[in-house]
């Protein structure tokens, strides 16, 4: 843990800043912070003993701060960052003081790739709460075992999802490092898929000689991401060329798989409690995980067994006219690929998908992609672009979209504002079908008020 002993938080309500800011309170350090307006989370943060001002302002920042802590999206005519270079503080990025707290731990995790993240974590995080290990948990969604996204342990076992967006992840040590796939995303801050490659590598050059890095073979490029790290490799993929791999796998009706785990002369039967065939290879690198940790084959079934999945990840909603409901927080052609995969397993007529990409740039790279990923479902709405940090549009549009899609052949709508998608949709399915919202935005809003105004 840092040694400095008062942090203070630029926008300290966010979801990764609030569980740190939470985790220093539990070891007495003192903790002040700001955000733009009052939240659960910061009443949550002020009842635990934290001091917040509302909304950002110079002011805020005690006198005798040792630390400022800030995210990658504040910028430098921020009032309080102003203020902090102004007075000399040391200011650090949330990684970079995230990855100090990590060299505190005995044995830290990090679970990286461009998609699976937060699945995976969850499972090796769901893995060890059932070994009563009590770890520290930080994740970039809602655990329903711990009800919500940062759980405070023991200074043993700290499981963390890594991020690969900026380089933020190349701050952190690991122990046992995690690397799911690698692919072309967040193509507005890497030049290209060698780029992606490279940080990847890197990632793995963080963990030490003693350390390992459990990383997917079925990688392209495999060897320019592993080759030459220091640390141990241990792999897992789809075949026997890889240490871990899956047999036999089945699904239930529900579309829940089933398989025998091979690794060596063993041959383990295992059972997810989530859906799609893209987590059974989530599942091989927890299972591999969990075999580094000396934890027991059947503590790490049942573990995986109990697990239901965090919030937005094949989330079932519920239902309206019949037809059920579910939300995924996919936005990349190869996680709507693999959505959409699951979702032929699970029981349905006829199957609707209300995308909503993310970010122009994301659209513009992969247009042809996302047409091709969104063509396995029946009927397509296309919602417009939810922009995130980015302006120009590039001329990308969900009308774009659309089109995109209708070429392939698919049944394909666009409407600008959710208040229409939400009126077609209410007139258009019917009993049994099946209907996604899909995407990191906010789409998810139509999920809740489709439910909500059932």
């Amino acid at each position: 843990m840092p040694d400095k002993r008062k942090v203070h938080f630029i926008g300290i309500g966010g979801i990764s800043m609030s569980g740190i800011a939470k985790l220093l309170l539990s070891e007495g350090y003192e903790v002040s912070g700001s955000d733009a307006h009052e939240s659960p989370i910061t009443k949550m943060l002020e009842e635990l003993g934290a001091v917040i001002g509302y909304p950002q302002k110079a002011e805020n920042i005690p006198e005798d701060t040792d630390i400022v802590v800030m995210t990658a999206a504040i910028h430098e005519d921020n009032p309080e960052l102003a203020e902090a270079r102004r007075r000399g503080l040391k200011v650090e990025t949330r990684a970079d003081f995230l990855g100090q707290i990590m060299k505190g731990y005995d044995m830290p995790v990090a679970v990286a790739g461009t998609h699976g993240k937060t699945t995976t974590t969850a499972m090796i995080s769901r893995i060890l709460l059932e070994a009563e290990c009590d770890p520290t948990i930080s994740i970039g969604g809602v655990l329903r075992d711990i009800g919500g996204n940062f759980r405070v342990g023991s200074r043993k076992y700290f499981v963390m999802e890594a991020c690969e967006y900026t380089n933020s992840y190349h701050s952190f040590y690991p122990r046992i490092g995690i690397i799911l796939n690698v692919e072309a995303d967040h193509l507005d801050f890497f030049k290209d898929i060698d780029d992606i490659r490279d940080s990847f590598h890197r990632f793995g050059e963080n963990i030490p000689e003693y350390g390992v890095l459990i990383i997917n073979r079925d990688i392209k490029g495999f060897e320019k991401v592993a080759g030459g790290l220091k640390c141990r490799i241990v792999t897992f993929g789809s075949d026997n060329s890889a240490d871990y791999y899956a047999e036999d796998v089945t699904y239930d009706e529900f579309g829940r798989p089933s398989f025998y785990v091979c690794h060596g002369e063993s041959r383990r039967k295992m059972s997810l409690g989530i859906y799609g065939k893209h987590n059974v290879s989530n599942a091989l690198s927890a299972i591999a995980c969990a075999d580094e940790l000396g934890i027991s084959s059947e503590i790490t079934e049942r573990g995986l067994a109990g697990f239901t999945g965090t919030d937005r990840r094949f989330e079932i909603k519920g239902k309206i006219n019949g037809c059920t409901i579910i939300d995924d927080y996919a936005h990349h052609p190869s996680e709507i690929r693999a959505t959409l995969d699951a979702a032929k397993k699970y029981p349905h007529g006829e199957m609707w998908v209300v995308f909503q990409s993310h970010t122009y740039t994301r659209t513009k790279v992969l247009l042809d992609e996302f047409a091709d990923a969104l063509s396995a479902a029946d009927h397509v709405i296309c919602a417009e672009i939810y922009p995130a940090r980015e302006t120009d549009t590039l001329g990308m549009s969900g009308e774009v979209l659309m089109n995109k899609i209708k070429e392939k052949g698919t049944d394909c709508y666009y409407f600008p504002s959710f208040e229409e998608i939400e009126n077609f949709v209410r007139e258009s399915v019917v009993d049994k079908d099946l209907l996604i919202t899909m995407g990191a935005g906010d789409i998810v809003k139509i999920a809740d008020d489709l439910v909500g105004n059932n």
